[in-house]
């Protein structure tokens, strides 16, 4: 809060406000804080008596400042804890400020502290606890003449010395009486004490830091002395209105002296005595109306014009509690409800009476003081609304009945649809602080009342999104104030009509929160509104359900034709959602659903489609909105088993679901999943109701036009098309499937398969696997059944090899890794349909399924991207753990359950690096997951992402330190590395990053053990497998990780060393020149690293490498290639002639 915003110490702002009020709001908030005492007070006292020990180091004496700060931040919710140790606290400090021996440092790092517990605790409180003394006038003032304003460092030391210097001036005597004391030098002026603290005010209210608030708070309380009001108070006014005249809002240095300016002249005007603030009050509202605030773009600024208005507009009105004001008995909420509870028959409210003070003047100057206060209302910022309000609730506490009641209409005129969400704002946050203060008569509820409901539902429109909530708000602020200040009898009239925008779950609120539902929300702009206030009106339509039927459904069928296409919209959902909830009511109650939704309420649902289709109200934007809405219309009265079968309108219903999935690519892209997952669900539930002959059997003709369809559209060109035939079939129930299955996962399957003009169609082959998934789920398992209507034992491999093929899935595009979307779709129907067979017939789990099914996720679960590493690690385990009954031949069980215990693993973050890459390393332990394991961290530690790279190393590295005594084990490593490696030769998605970890690995010593053995197989098959990774490439990325893995096969002995340098001097003359600068460098590292170069030859080796211009024309450089071949003893490459042309 801004010093200007608080209160006086100990003092209520106006009679009419109760400070016990506040008191015992502050004691609920402390009531409901955890904490219970100041905690660290040993700390802290350690912590402030070593301010000069820590004082000569910047970094102990940052620490220091900052550790102190996060303890009294933990105490801002309840700043009273600190009252019994804020005396200690601040002696331990001022010792340091008044000893003349400290260093300056160490005063400015005890008013850091200062501030800090100022903040906390609040100036008021603390500064009670300041020296105030005669004798601390003069040295406190002293002070200020080693401050330099402009130095940013040491803000809160003068922040702190104003503060202090203003609770001295409250000594009660008068200041001249000091100055006998003061001896001036000769031919020196002598300047007065009461003079040197109006030059440090008026020097500091200028300042651009925190301490011009501090200075404001020290004007009030020096200018207010009885002294000091008779000799400065006339000419500091004329001071700071001379300031603000000559000041512009317009530069900075002008909003600076305006904001000190006006600070202390809203608290003069605030602490000062009303007779002596009244003579200048006229003169000061004169030069504030031509500062013209009101225009400046500082929001401050015009906060504080506001603020110092209605200072004035109280200085010319005498102080008064209104005779006329409602009172209602007790302030406290809880203090009224036990008095109604104790004597409930007497009476608790002043009756309204004659004003008796109608006959005082007011003043001309009050009504443009009102005036201004209205327009503050319509603020465009908030602050400057809330002061507004504040002031006019003040305002009307001091005028007549008469005038009071021309300002409440004032501000009800602010709720003109004309008027800015801002004025509604201010309107309501008025009318609840005249409702507050008892000045919003009771007779006045029937104008308020109606403008507050339409404040409740307030809502514009503005570009694609909407303003409103603060009005919305704020007319609830304007109820809960309403609630405390009247009596219930004066509220009962207007209590259903509130009330009833919120609370449905009684009888008496049913309707009306009906009727506003189909009023105001499902014609609303924004389609979540109207979605959530169908399934509302879903909900409320069972507790009233004849009011429902017979007056509600026959407005929404009629809304459902409307020309505005958000209440057209609306209308649709709303029908679905009531017609569902009605029918299900009545099959609850065992009644027809005739009872509720007559024949003439039947026609209109199915009338819906064909009178949109009629008016071709299904094409462009608007039509995206329809379909889904009438799919959703589909669903729910299929669901509802409404007596359609063998109508026309089926056929209707089917062309619209068909040519919504076969358009899907027309569809805009941020509608297009939420209309294909309705026409899918809609398809579910209409083949489901109205295309079976008999329960449990289709209609042949309809399955075999939809199946053919479906299954053509399969090829179809556009991949959306594909996305939504796919998840069709894969929607289909059951009996729709039999006969048709082997078919139908045929042509599933194919569009799983990657060609070269589809390569791009992920999300066809992710809604292919999901059909494929939800099929199997469909269908059922039976070991022995024919595979043309359930998953048996003839089609499970052929389906699990179909799901496993896609977790090789790694095409990229524009979009990024697009194939990963493939690979998570994959491993969920996996997991779907390993638990399927294991909960009903695991035999047809086949050991080799199981093992490439726990291999394959666990490479997944070693790869780079957390979302789908964390997927597949929850999959992994889900399959690992489960136990109704255990999924079958799962390789290494008891070891995979010794490294993941289901109560260990139930609390790992797998999408964080640093958790899950140490878990998944432990697998290269074991055989059967080596392989797959380190094809999947392979690319994790060649990656690009720090936080990966980094975690994927450690966990790799720390599986090496753990074999490095196994010599054994280190070869089947090795192995199972170059394996992957030429299995993986030319992809390089793999080779790349697989190319870095071999560099980390070599150079982190992983190999050492090779080094004693010359020309070692795991060195000599490396070094082949690079050769063939890296001819002809013309890669970069590629060439650079190759260079460093060569250098770091240097140091092996044998043919490798000299095949491996004479690759490296290949390369020092690669045609591009940042290789054969890069080559360079890694080889006099190599040089410098490695004992590999003679002693004799080796200042000659590294002057070569570094004085050479490698970046040269290639015959230079060849030369210099040539001449380090010679000194290492290695065979000068040879130019190889091109073949002749014919």
């Amino acid at each position: 809060m801004a010093l200007s915003e608080e209160p006086a110490a100990g003092a209520a702002e106006d009679p009419a406000e109760d400070p016990v009020e506040d008191a015992a709001e502050d004691a609920a908030l402390a009531c409901g804080a955890a904490l219970e005492s100041f905690g660290e007070s040993a700390e802290t006292r350690e912590l402030l008596g070593r301010l000069p020990v820590v004082l000569a180091d910047r970094s102990a004496r940052e620490g220091a400042l900052e550790r102190f700060r996060v303890i009294m931040d933990k105490y801002q919710e309840q700043p009273h804890l600190l009252d019994p140790h804020l005396e200690w606290m601040l002696n331990l400090l001022l010792e340091f400020v008044q000893n003349k021996a400290s260093p300056a440092d160490l005063v400015h790092l005890a008013f850091k502290f200062l501030y800090i517990i100022s903040k906390v605790r609040g100036y008021k409180t603390f500064l009670r606890l300041f020296p105030h003394e005669v004798a601390d006038v003069h040295p406190v003032l002293d002070m200020f003449t080693n401050q330099n304003p402009k130095d940013h460092e040491t803000w809160e030391t003068r922040y702190m010395l104003l503060l202090w210097l203003s609770v001295t001036c409250l000594i009660p005597f008068d200041f001249s009486r000091l100055d006998g004391n003061l001896l001036s030098q000769p031919g020196q002026e002598r300047v007065s004490t009461m003079d040197r603290i109006l030059q440090v005010a008026e020097s500091y209210l200028v300042v651009s830091d925190k301490a011009r608030d501090a200075a404001a708070v020290l004007v009030s309380k020096f200018v207010t002395r009885p002294d000091v009001k008779q000799k400065k108070m006339a000419s500091f006014l004329d001071w700071s209105l001379c300031t603000l005249a000559r000041s512009s809002f317009q530069t900075i240095e002008g909003v600076i002296a305006m904001d000190g300016t006006l600070q202390a002249l809203a608290q003069i005007f605030k602490h000062g005595k009303r007779e002596d603030c009244l003579p200048y009050a006229a003169t000061v509202l004169q030069c504030l109306d031509s500062c013209r605030l009101p225009d400046s773009n500082q929001t401050l600024l015009r906060k504080l014009g506001v603020k110092l208005v209605q200072r004035l507009g109280l200085t010319f009105l005498k102080p008064r509690v209104a005779g006329w004001r409602y009172q209602r008995g007790c302030r406290s909420l809880a203090e009224s409800l036990q008095h109604s509870i104790q004597n409930p028959k007497e009476p608790m409210t002043q009756a309204e009476t004659p004003d008796s003070d109608g006959e005082d003047d007011v003043p001309a100057e009050v009504e443009s003081v009102i005036e201004q206060l209205l327009v503050g209302l319509k603020d465009k910022d908030t602050i400057v609304r809330w002061s507004a309000a504040k002031g006019i609730g003040r305002m009307a506490g001091r005028l007549p009945k008469e005038l009071a009641d021309d300002v409440t209409g004032s501000v009800l005129d602010c709720f003109s649809f004309q008027e800015t969400d801002s004025a509604w704002h201010g309107g309501c946050l008025a009318l609840a602080e005249l409702g507050r203060r008892g000045l919003l008569l009771p007779s006045r509820l029937s104008d308020v009342v109606p403008v507050i409901l339409k404040a409740l539902t307030y809502e514009e429109k503005r570009g694609a999104c909407s303003v409103g909530s603060n009005v919305r708000d704020a007319a609830c602020y304007v109820c809960w104030a309403f609630a405390r200040a009247y009596e219930p009898q004066e509220l009962k009239p207007f209590v259903a009509a509130i009330s009833s925008m919120f609370i449905a779950g009684f009888p008496e609120y049913t309707q009306p929160m009906i009727e506003h539902l189909v009023t105001m929300k499902i014609n609303h702009w924004d389609g979540t509104i109207r979605e959530l206030s169908a399934k509302a009106l879903r909900n409320l339509a069972q507790r009233a359900p004849e009011h429902t039927a017979c007056e509600v459904f026959p407005r929404l069928l009629s809304m459902t034709q409307s020309p505005d296409l958000h209440t057209r919209h609306g209308a649709v959902l709303a029908c679905a959602e009531v017609a569902r909830s009605l029918r299900t009511l009545a099959a609850q109650q065992g009644r027809p659903v005739s009872d509720f939704l007559d024949e003439k309420a039947m026609h209109g649902l199915k009338q819906i489609h064909q009178q949109l289709y009629d008016r071709q109200l299904y094409r462009g934007l608007g039509g995206e909105l329809m379909r889904q809405a009438v799919c959703i219309l589909i669903e729910n009265l299929a669901l509802s088993k409404m007596p359609f079968r063998g109508d026309a309108v089926i056929d209707g219903w089917q062309w619209l679901i068909n040519d919504t999935l076969r358009n899907l690519h027309l569809i805009s892209s941020h509608s297009r999943q939420h209309i294909k997952e309705a026409a899918v669900s809609a398809l579910a539930a209409l083949c489901s109701e109205y295309h079976a002959r008999e329960p449990g059997e289709a209609e042949a003709a309809a399955q075999e036009e939809l199946v053919k369809l479906y299954l053509a559209e399969l090829q179809s060109p556009e991949e959306m098309t594909r996305c939504g035939c796919a998840l069709a079939l894969g929607a289909l129930p059951a009996f729709f499937l039999k006969g048709r299955l082997r078919q139908v996962l045929t042509g599933l399957r194919a569009v799983t398969h990657i060609s070269s003009k589809d390569v791009s169609f992920a999300e066809a082959r992710r809604d292919a696997l999901k059909a494929i998934s939800r099929i199997c789920q469909t269908v059922g398992v039976r070991a022995e059944g024919p595979p043309d209507e359930a998953l048996c034992r003839e089609n499970v491999s052929q389906i699990y090899c179909t799901l496993l093929d896609c977790l090789k899935d790694y095409t990229t595009d524009s979009r990024g890794d697009v194939g990963a979307w493939v690979r998570e779709a994959a491993m969920t129907s996996l997991m779907d349909l390993t638990l399927l067979l294991g909960r009903n017939q695991p035999e047809l789990i086949e050991a080799p399924l199981c093992q490439r099914l726990m291999c394959c996720l666990a490479q997944q679960a070693s790869e780079k991207i957390d979302r789908f590493r964390a997927h597949a690690a929850r999959v992994f385990l889900a399959l690992l753990h489960a136990d109704s009954p255990a999924i079958p031949h799962v390789p290494a069980r008891p070891e995979l359950e010794r490294l993941f215990p289901r109560a260990a693993v139930a609390s790992v973050n797998w999408g964080a690096p640093s958790q899950a890459f140490p878990c998944m390393a432990r697998l290269l332990g074991l055989p059967a997951y080596r392989y797959h394991v380190l094809l999947g961290l392979a690319v994790s530690v060649g990656g690009l992402t720090e936080s990966t790279v980094r975690y994927s190393t450690q966990g790799l590295f720390e599986h090496m330190k753990e074999i490095q005594n196994d010599p054994a084990a280190l070869e089947d490593f090795g192995g199972t590395l170059l394996q992957v490696f030429e299995d993986n030769l030319l992809n390089d998605r793999v080779s790349v990053p697989l190319l870095k970890t071999l560099d980390q690995m070599l150079a982190n010593g992983c190999f050492d053990v090779f080094t004693t053995q010359e020309d070692h197989p795991f060195c000599v098959k490396l070094l082949a497998l690079c050769k063939e990774e890296i001819k002809k490439s013309k890669d970069v990325q590629k060439l650079r990780s190759s260079i460093a893995v060569f250098c770091g096969l240097v140091q092996f002995p044998g043919d490798v060393r000299k095949k491996a340098l004479l690759q490296l001097f290949l390369l020092l003359c690669h045609p591009f020149p940042v290789i054969r600068k890069h080559t360079a460098s890694q080889v006099y590292e190599m040089v410098l690293t490695y004992d590999v170069v003679p002693a004799a030859v080796l200042d000659e080796v590294m002057a070569v490498l570094s004085s050479t211009a490698w970046d040269a024309e290639l015959p230079v450089v060849r030369t210099q290639r040539n001449h380090l071949c010679d000194l290492l003893g290695v065979p000068r490459p040879q130019l190889v002639p091109k073949p002749a042309i014919r």
